[in-house]
């Protein structure tokens, strides 16, 4: 068993980006991530994991493979391996979300793309 609670762990930047609340012992990485306003997630695909995202707060332009997907509160977005993502966020509140992978793996499975909205996508 694995207990914890969101407040004991810390996001990356200290208020924003993931914080992961699973231990390692379990099947999928899971977490928060909170993206604020202005800041951009760079795009990136996963080559053996799935993620989705449950969003929680907020509103928040996500990118896959290139087509927009307006996020907002109670939406539930997966991203299948190899699906490139990407978020911006451009309003003016924060956006929370909770994020799973899956299956967890024990090394990074992130490949980051040189793309964002305006270029071409050229699925890889």
């Amino acid at each position: 068993m694995h207990l914890t609670n969101e407040n004991k762990d810390e996001y990356r930047f200290k208020t924003h980006e993931p914080k992961y609340l699973t231990d390692g012992t379990t099947n999928v990485d899971m977490g928060i991530v909170v993206i604020t306003p202005n800041e951009e997630h760079p795009c990136h695909k996963h080559e053996y994991q799935e993620e989705s995202f449950l969003a929680l707060e907020g509103e928040c332009d996500a990118w896959v493979n290139g087509k927009l997907v307006a996020l907002k509160a109670g939406d539930y977005l997966i991203c299948s391996q190899g699906e490139a993502h990407y978020f911006n966020k451009t309003s003016d509140k924060p956006f929370k979300a909770v994020f799973i992978k899956a299956p967890r793996l024990d090394f990074k499975d992130s490949v980051y793309i040189d793309w964002k909205p305006g270029k071409e996508f050229i699925k890889s």
